[in-house]
């Protein structure tokens, strides 16, 4: 056996794309070589939480009492608090005690489901793009992956009746992700609706990812999929307050619905870990508690939309028509074709931006392959160093022929 790999499982082979480890590489790279680089590749807030928070998380880490094993279910306290958000956000009705389960974070929730639901061979339909732990977590249980394509031909959106029966047979789940990343599809309840039905017919646990629920823009409010009668017999839902009130670094978030799906992942969490840090528990209950006090958009949801607008306006003034996303913090860019009707790589476009251009975004083929031709733009920097890159941006492109010439260039 090979000193490279004695010690390595190959499960770890299936992990999905080193993408981020390239582009990491990348960014280490063009530093060393003096450029600023302006980083929209990963999708980490950029801003702290509001004070109120911080001050009551200081409060709380003062605590004596705060530093035993805290409960691998969460706190009853929390979970009641944030079953009075789902009930005050969306208007379902959730039992704490048996329908919901305190995570740390949502991506804990999502990379270890699989391991309590499924068992080796199981098959999921994951969708393609999609965020990359959708299929590290099935990687980890030993489940196959069924890729749905998510096109701009149907909006982004799982196009059910294109899913083979075969397919939806072999399922054991589904995950769906609306408002998503990479992509930011829109939905309503008759969408649900209808995915809840084929769900029930053919036995598959439909897992939704709503992580960027309070990211939304435009006035649009994604709903839940709880929202729909009996979802509580065939799905559950992931929430997280790490994007909606820039906790991300505390590490909280829940799931809420099937209790038998929750009671199972509830049973594996109790052997691997001992939760969630009860001084994070009860900044997150202020943080639920002072969303459900203003009765409007999240100042989170507010702060994207304005930096959406500029970006995409500075973006499309430099003659990258890109399109508006309709909620979370990333575009989903379709790259320009060349004058010649060829086009760059998706790796090879986000490659020369960072070492041409000091901007960093992220590969669209990093979250399947169906987002080549594609890359991720993450709007985490203030605006006017948003704009900035929006600058870098347009005369890269205009370089290489990829765009002509900018609306400025045209009326000087």
């Amino acid at each position: 056996m090979s000193t490279t790999t004695k010690w390595r499982s190959q499960r770890l082979d299936r992990l999905g794309s080193a993408i981020f480890a390239e582009v990491a590489a990348w960014k280490t790279e063009a530093r060393a070589a003096g450029v600023d680089v302006i980083d929209l590749g990963i999708g980490s807030p950029d801003l702290p939480p509001a004070e109120p928070l911080r001050q009551e998380l200081s409060r709380q880490a003062l605590r004596e009492d705060r530093y035993g094993y805290p409960s691998s279910r969460g706190s009853a306290v929390f979970r009641r608090q944030a079953a009075g958000w789902l009930r005050h956000r969306f208007g379902i009705a959730v039992d704490p005690e048996q329908e919901l389960l305190t995570l740390m974070g949502s991506q804990d929730g999502l990379a270890h489901l699989a391991l309590a639901i499924t068992n080796p061979g199981d098959r999921a339909l994951l969708p393609d793009p999609g965020y990359p732990i959708y299929a590290a977590g099935a990687a980890l249980a030993g489940v196959e992956p069924l890729y749905y394509p998510l096109r701009a031909s149907s909006r982004f959106l799982p196009d059910l009746a294109s899913i083979p029966d075969s397919h939806w047979e072999a399922a054991r789940y589904m995950i769906v992700n609306i408002p998503g990343n990479p992509v930011s599809a829109k939905a309503d309840l008759p969408f649900f609706e209808q995915l809840l039905a084929k769900a029930r017919r053919h036995d598959v646990l439909v897992v939704h990812d709503l992580a960027y629920s309070e990211l939304a823009f435009d006035g649009w409010k994604p709903p839940s999929i709880l929202q729909v009668s009996g979802a509580h017999e065939v799905a559950v839902e992931f929430h997280s307050l790490s994007k909606s009130f820039n906790l991300a670094g505390c590490r909280i978030g829940f799931l809420a619905g099937n209790s038998e799906a929750i009671g199972a992942l509830a049973d594996l969490k109790a052997n691997i870990d001992y939760g969630v840090f009860d001084a994070v528990q009860h900044t997150a209950i202020a943080a639920l508690q002072a969303d459900m006090a203003r009765g409007s958009q999240p100042a989170a949801g507010a702060l994207y939309e304005r930096r959406r607008d500029r970006f995409v306006a500075a973006l499309r003034e430099e003659g990258w028509q890109v399109e508006l996303p309709s909620a979370t913090m990333f575009l989903w860019a379709r790259i320009p074709d060349l004058d010649n009707g060829t086009s760059w790589s998706s790796r090879q476009i986000s490659r020369e931006m960072i070492r041409q251009a000091g901007v960093a975004v992220i590969p669209g083929d990093a979250f399947g392959k169906e987002g080549e031709g594609y890359v991720r733009i993450a709007i985490v920097e203030q605006e006017e160093r948003l704009v900035e890159a929006a600058r870098r941006i347009g005369h890269f492109m205009r370089a290489h022929g990829l765009i002509g010439e900018s609306l400025g260039e045209e009326r000087a």
